[in-house]
């Protein structure tokens, strides 16, 4: 799953420090340096050692309380500068081995670094309390808060000063002493926890190894098969053995190609039990510990679930909304899916008997088997367009023409002999950035897709500084003989994740503080890309054979653009499953300890029925976004921001050109540089004029054809509803368009 990576919340942090009393045993310590000599001031990954993290850490706490220390005792009345502003830029050192570990604990972990994070995650979670928790720090930061309109602040001082304050207060700066201490118990409490969750999780990703013979193997591809057989070697299993992962690049193929239903079954029912096996990695009781303690932080803090906490300050407001949104959602795609469902049937008896039961590992095989029937669309014939290389060159072509902007390799210090390094450079010839790229995977590195910084845009001296931007993906590998060849969902995958990374790399905002934007307003800018992904303008660009070199023929353009709502109803129904047992969990009201896996089947299955063909798109137990990922009552965001970015999308489709510059320059300037600094709604608003139309979203996904949708409540993401002709005429062309595709079919399957 796609998903945008933060692990540590200190992005509050920027100030220029010296080094203090460096002692002989840190001497040689990269980050005891003020400054790296390094492109951008990337990392010196070939400096960094181990050792070197951990007095890093105490080191950088110790500034920080320093520096919080100075604000305190300062005898100056309150002013923006002298507190606010001088708490804004305090920290630099700890935010800079924060940021730089924990890319590295999901990139390139190992036993020691999974220790010290065990470690040292408590301790930064108490040491953010003790700031969070001043007494005499608040006060200080309250009394420029109460101060603020009369005090002649600009509006982004305005907004910084009550984005602190208002941070304090969700901290606890208003909590007895005795709360604050309870608070901080359980901080560190969750801190350990989500630490451990996350250990468990890739441990027993790891731990699972599915080695086949020949006859196990029929139906899969060619090219599946030789990096299978390559793992196998290098595993040691055997020359002529294939070797699967649960790792997606390795799993996915089984279930769509293997002919043997056994094996699809043996390794989607390993998948699914990960963290639920009842042995040193089960995750039942950490969750069952998360939910306990979420719901008492919620309620020492005057909510009434975790939920409610979480979605205060996002652009949805409560878990009421998200709900709402959520609830149609599912259920028009369950509806949806049990049609699929019903024309992947037919082909399962035929194969299996009129006794047979479908189930959740038959279904990528037979929707194939539907999609290749219905729309003659092979994916494996398609990957042959969308080497890496090829998908990367056209992300780098569509962000020229969209903003000018060119990216240059670049020789900078690399944390892995995968990585790849390129400058980012502004239509002006400006320095925007630098941006590292990390496809494969490897047991070193977490699951998923994620994008995150090393360096952070910021300002010093009045000058802005260029961020490093990292992308870390879990893509097919290539093999001796083949280049990596993309699948449709990974083509899709890398323009998302490229999303964040312009947001990142176009950022241009004064204060850190500012820096961020809601999480329901993070997915925006990275889902608006993958509208462009399979266009026919672009795809003419970078989807080349990678032996043959002819472009990719228009009759295959064609049957992937008919294709892009097949199989919705599966795919939006277990991500809306995922999204819904995530906000069900967190909206307990009791610190009573659940059973994990009751709850979920009661949530889920009874509730709401969830057809049993289908699994969530996660389970509780590897939900690593919501129990390890920052996307706690949170993973709602993605579909939240798909009606901001499907109704964006339209701007440059009603333009007549899906490369409009001087639309993009609009979103650039009104979105994707301008961090936290408004509101997300007054973000969009400005972009495209008017609330987002709800519609587009779900037309996108197949789930409705006439825009006959109540507008959400909250922050009223309203549908500009159709007249009766418009609507009309809509459904009139839906019908004509779906009518040409079902005579298109059936020539096709008369003329074989």
């Amino acid at each position: 799953m796609k998903r945008f990576f933060h692990l540590f919340a200190f992005a509050m942090l920027i100030m220029t420090l010296n080094s203090c009393n460096k002692s002989a045993a840190t001497a040689d310590n990269p980050f005891f340096e003020p400054k790296w000599d390094t492109p951008y001031g990337a990392p010196p990954f070939e400096r960094i050692r181990f050792e070197h993290y951990k007095p890093a850490f105490e080191q950088g706490m110790s500034l920080h309380n320093e520096e919080i220390a100075a604000i305190v005792d300062c005898k100056d009345e309150p002013t923006f500068e002298n507190t606010i502003l001088a708490y804004d830029n305090a920290g630099k050192m700890l935010s800079k081995v924060s940021g730089v570990f924990g890319m590295l604990e999901s990139a390139v972990t190992d036993e020691q670094m999974q220790d010290l994070s065990s470690e040292m995650m408590p301790r930064l979670a108490a040491h953010s309390d003790a700031i969070l928790m001043n007494e005499k720090l608040f006060a200080r930061i309250k009394k420029v808060y109460d101060n603020r309109d009369a005090s002649g602040l600009d509006e982004l001082q305005q907004r910084l000063t009550k984005k602190i304050y208002d941070r304090f207060v969700r901290s606890g700066a208003l909590l007895s002493a005795e709360d604050k201490a309870k608070l901080k118990q359980i901080n560190e409490q969750l801190s350990s926890l989500s630490v451990k969750f996350g250990r468990n999780t890739l441990a027993e990703t790891n731990a699972f190894q599915l080695v086949l013979d020949e006859n196990q193997v029929k139906g899969l591809p060619q090219s599946v098969l030789d990096s299978a057989r390559e793992q196998s070697k290098a595993a040691d299993k055997g020359a002529d053995k294939y070797l699967f992962t649960l790792h997606k690049p390795s799993m996915l193929p089984v279930l769509t190609y293997a002919q043997d239903r056994s094996v699809r079954e043996q390794i989607y029912k390993a998948y699914l039990k990960r963290g639920d096996n009842g042995n040193e990695n089960d995750n039942k009781a950490v969750i069952a510990d998360m939910v306990s303690l979420r719901y008492e932080k919620a309620k020492l803090l005057g909510y009434d679930s975790y939920s409610h906490y979480v979605t205060a300050n996002q652009m949805a407001g409560s878990p009421e909304a998200a709900y709402e949104l959520l609830e149609g959602i599912f259920d028009a795609a369950n509806q949806k899916a049990k049609e699929e469902l019903d024309r992947m049937t037919t082909l399962f008896k035929r194969d299996h008997g009129a006794d047979a039961n479908f189930e959740s590992w038959d279904w990528w095989y037979y929707a194939e088997k539907v999609r290749n029937r219905d729309y003659k669309l092979e994916e494996e014939q398609v990957r042959q367009f969308l080497s890496l290389d090829n998908v990367k060159g056209g992300i780098f072509f569509l962000a020229n023409r969209l903003y000018g902007i060119t990216f240059r390799p670049i020789k900078a210090p690399l944390y892995h002999e995968d990585c790849e390094a390129y400058e980012v450079i502004d239509a002006d010839d400006s320095a925007l950035g630098m941006l590292y790229f990390d496809f494969h995977p490897r047991p070193s590195k977490s699951g998923g897709a994620w994008c995150g910084t090393y360096v952070d845009q910021s300002y010093e001296d009045g000058k802005r500084v260029a961020p490093v931007v990292s992308i870390v993906c879990n893509f097919t590998p290539p093999t001796k003989d083949m280049p990596a060849l993309l699948t449709i969902d990974e083509t899709e995958t890398l323009f998302h994740e490229f999303g964040h990374a312009l947001h990142n790399l176009f950022a241009d905002v004064k204060y850190s503080g500012l820096g961020g934007v809601e999480g329901d307003f993070v997915e925006l800018p990275s889902q608006i890309m993958e509208n462009w992904a399979f266009s026919t303008e672009l795809l003419k660009q970078y989807a080349v054979h990678y032996s043959r070199g002819n472009v990719m023929p228009d009759d295959m353009i064609r049957n992937i653009q008919r294709c892009s709502k097949f199989n919705e109803g599966f795919n939006t129904t277990e991500l809306s499953a995922a999204a819904l047992s995530d906000l069900d969990i967190h909206s307990v009201k009791s610190a009573e300890k659940i059973d994990v896996a009751s709850f979920e089947r009661e949530a889920l299955n009874t509730k709401r029925g969830l057809i049993s063909q289908i699994e969530p798109r996660y389970h509780y137990t590897y939900f690593s976004h919501i129990f390890n990922g920052g996307y706690s009552s949170g993973y709602y965001f993605y579909l939240w921001a798909e009606v901001l970015d499907k109704d964006a999308y339209q701007a440059f489709v009603e333009s007549g050109d899906i490369f409009n510059q001087q639309i993009a320059k609009r979103f650039r300037d009104e979105v994707l540089s301008r961090g936290g600094t408004r509101n997300g709604m007054d973000m969009y608003r400005s972009f495209r004029g008017a609330d987002p139309d709800k519609n587009a979203m779900l037309v996108a996904r197949g789930l409705i054809e006439e825009a006959v949708v109540e507008p959400l409540e909250k922050p009223q993401i309203a549908a500009k509803v159709d007249t009766r002709e418009q609507a009309r005429q809509r459904a009139e062309r839906s019908r004509r368009e779906r009518e040409a595709a079902r005579l298109e079919a059936e020539s096709v399957e008369q003329a074989e």
